[in-house]
Parts: structure tokens; C-alpha cells; sequence
């Protein structure tokens, strides 16, 4: 037996197998022993099935639409011109080669993990010094989904009878502060760190020219690049709805249980009822959290910590929150720059950081964008409280 292979086996009895069964068993019996286990497992179920119902499925159509409008805008030509006018920032804002801001681009129409393509890329590679290549986790978790997160926010201008645009662009804004912090921490970690091998990778501006000044485009005419672009888009969209509905269904149904009190007769086993710990935490902590994230109320603290491992599921508690007046477009400015800046990069930092090949350095990469997506959420604050 290979020694790779052995170090993915485990004695079948171990202490890890008690540790699990003592933790799972806590938390359940602090839920059951507050709403009765009936209750307890007919909220868990009914929760999950109306998020299911009513929050994955519309976050769903807002991807496919999000995602067909942005194939379209990449098809012909508009992310591209933007790209080019975005290159020349890179380096004062980000230290970063200008190539870096395809990466940009492609998470904030994506996902955190498409800014890998540009470690793989050896015609963008080759501008990058050793110690900025880990910063590019960074850079691309700060804009992950970041069209799907302010086109969903938007959607609630409906139910907060409330227009979210100006919020929402406050929340890019936000993000965008946070990601220079972000990426600027890790480059100063790496600097330090590569300080004795750093060796300067050569150069090829016909290779760069290449990848600024131009662009692939699909086979066919107009018509036909059209609605490939269309087509394709939306099914990434239902990708990423599909990929999301475990995210939502586990991680934001015990979230709400934890966020959410009895409902008005006591504990039934309805859907949306709980043992109101999140909001206990936040009122302890509400002397920070009120000056720097301006929430309204404790309940709020649930949307950040959710967004730490997905973003998507942090999505789905904020109709709720909408509907309970526990939000208002100030926390949707907030939300939506938190949400963006750390889209679940708990759940993503370590296998982007293993895939570049610096996996030792993920705990310097976590700490670094920790820090930037605390920093955006109180930028966008602040800025919500100048420009509104």
C-alpha cells in the first residue's frame, strides 16, 4: 500500500468517531431539550422544505437570468473593454500584475474557484512574481458570485417595498475596499516569506497584448454567438442553483434554528421557529456590532457567520429577516459587501490554496481576507451613512 493512500485511512474505531457522536449529540439535545424532539425534527424538515421551495428556486431563476445576462456581455465584447480599462489599476491598488483583473471578471460573474484558470494560464502566469500567486485566492473569493449576490439583494426591493440599487452598489463598494485590504495583507505575508527566493519571472508583453487587446468568441453569426451565450449562461445558472441547495438546506436551516424564537403559540414544529442563540450572542456583542455593521437588530449577526462557509445559504436567510423587520437597506449594504468579499471562503480557501500548490500558506490567506471582509462590511456602513 502506497504511503499517499495510507494517509487517507483511519482506525475504524477512533477517538474522532466519539468526538462526533458527543458533538452531534449536544447539539441536538440542546434543540430537543428547548422545542420538544418532535417539534425539533418536523421545524427542521418544514424549514428546509420551504427554503427549498420558496428561497433555492428563486435564487435559482436569478442565476440562470444573472448568469445568461453576464455570457452575453463576456460574448460580445463588454467584459473585455472593461477588463482592458481595469489592468492599469491593478498594480497601485493591488500589487498585482495587470493581468490579475481577468480574475476579477471571472469570479465576480462566477464563483471563487474560477480565478484558478489564471495560475494555469502559462500566457498570465509569467507576469506574476512567486509571492503573488497565493494572493490570487484572495482576489478571487473578494468578488466571488458577486453578481448573483447583488442581483438576488436587488430582488428584494419588492419585499422591503424599498428600491436596493444604491444599498447594493454601496455593498460593491464595500467589497472592493475589501479586497485591497485583503489581498494587500496576504502580499505582504508572502512578500516576507518568498523575501529569499524571490525571483522575478520574465516577461512577454506579446503575450499580455494578446490576452488584454483581445478576445475568443464563439462560432456562428450574431445570432447564433447570441443565443449560445444565452443557453450557456443559463445552465451555468442552474449549476450553481443545484450546487447551492445543500449549502442552503443544512447549513441555513440550522442557522434559522438557531437565530429564530418559538412562534406565537409556543413550539408546534413549524417551519422558521428556534432557540434564539444567534440573537443572545449578538445582543452581547451588539456595542461592536452596532457601531461598525449599523445592525438593527442582534438576529443580523446570522448573515455573516453564515456567509463564512456559503454565501449562497446566507442569501436564503434574508427574506426572512426581510419579513420579520429584522434588516433594513442598511444591512442590505452591508449584507451585500460581507456576502461578496467572503462568499464561503472557509469552505473554499483551503482547496484554491492546495491547487495552487501553497497550502501552508492557507492560514495566512484565511487571516488576511478574515480582515478584508471585516473591513468592507464597515466601510459599506459608513459609506451607507454619507451617501443616505
Amino acid at each position: 500500500m502506497s504511503k499517499e493512500n495510507n494517509n487517507l485511512r483511519k482506525k475504524a474505531v477512533s477517538l474522532e468517531g466519539f468526538v462526533c457522536i458527543f458533538v452531534i449529540g449536544i447539539v441536538f439535545y440542546g434543540l430537543a431539550h428547548k422545542m420538544g424532539g418532535i417539534n425539533m425534527i418536523n421545524t427542521l424538515i418544514k424549514t428546509a422544505h420551504d427554503l427549498l421551495i420558496n428561497t433555492v428556486f428563486f435564487i435559482m431563476g436569478v442565476a440562470v437570468l444573472a448568469g445568461a445576462f453576464a455570457a452575453v456581455l463576456s460574448e460580445f465584447g463588454v467584459i473585455a473593454m472593461i477588463n482592458k480599462f481595469l489592468s492599469p489599476l491593478m498594480r497601485p491598488l493591488y500589487k498585482l500584475p495587470g493581468a490579475a483583473a481577468i480574475g476579477i471578471l471571472t469570479t465576480y460573474i462566477s464563483d471563487n474557484p474560477a480565478i484558478l484558470s489564471l495560475s494555469t494560464d502559462k500566457g498570465i502566469r509569467k507576469y506574476f512574481k512567486n509571492y503573488q500567486l497565493p494572493a490570487l485566492t484572495n482576489l478571487g473569493t473578494s468578488f466571488g458570485m458577486g453578481f448573483i449576490v447583488s442581483a438576488f439583494m436587488i430582488a428584494q426591493s419588492t419585499l422591503l417595498n424599498k428600491s436596493l440599487v444604491i444599498p447594493v452598489i454601496i455593498g460593491n463598494v464595500g467589497a472592493f475596499i475589501g479586497s485591497i485590504v485583503s489581498v494587500n495583507l496576504m502580499i505582504h505575508f508572502t512578500k516576507k516569506i518568498f523575501k529569499s527566493t524571490n525571483v522575478e519571472l520574465e516577461e512577454d508583453n506579446s503575450a499580455d497584448l494578446d490576452k488584454i487587446n483581445y478576445r475568443e468568441i464563439r462560432e456562428g453569426n450574431a445570432v447564433e454567438r447570441l443565443l449560445d451565450a444565452l443557453l450557456e449562461g443559463g445552465k451555468m445558472g442552474v449549476k450553481m442553483g443545484l450546487d447551492i441547495i445543500p449549502g442552503v438546506l443544512i447549513i441555513c436551516s440550522l442557522v434559522l434554528m438557531l437565530t429564530n424564537g418559538p412562534g406565537p403559540n409556543g413550539y408546534t414544529g413549524s417551519a422558521y421557529e428556534g432557540i434564539e442563540i444567534l440573537p443572545y450572542i449578538g445582543a452581547k456583542l451588539n456595542f461592536i456590532l452596532k457601531p461598525l455593521f449599523g445592525f438593527t437588530s442582534a438576529k443580523a449577526i446570522a448573515f455573516p457567520i453564515t456567509s463564512l462557509g456559503a454565501v449562497g445559504a446566507a442569501l436564503g436567510l434574508v427574506p426572512q429577516f426581510i419579513k420579520e423587520g429584522a434588516i433594513t437597506a442598511r444591512e442590505i449594504a452591508v449584507f451585500t459587501s460581507m456576502g461578496m468579499t467572503w462568499s464561503g471562503y472557509l469552505s473554499t480557501h483551503v482547496a484554491m490554496m492546495d491547487s495552487l500548490g501553497y497550502r501552508k500558506l492557507t492560514g495566512k490567506a484565511i487571516l488576511s481576507h478574515t480582515i478584508g471582509g471585516l473591513v468592507a462590511g464597515i466601510s459599506a456602513n459608513i459609506i451607507y451613512s454619507l451617501v443616505m
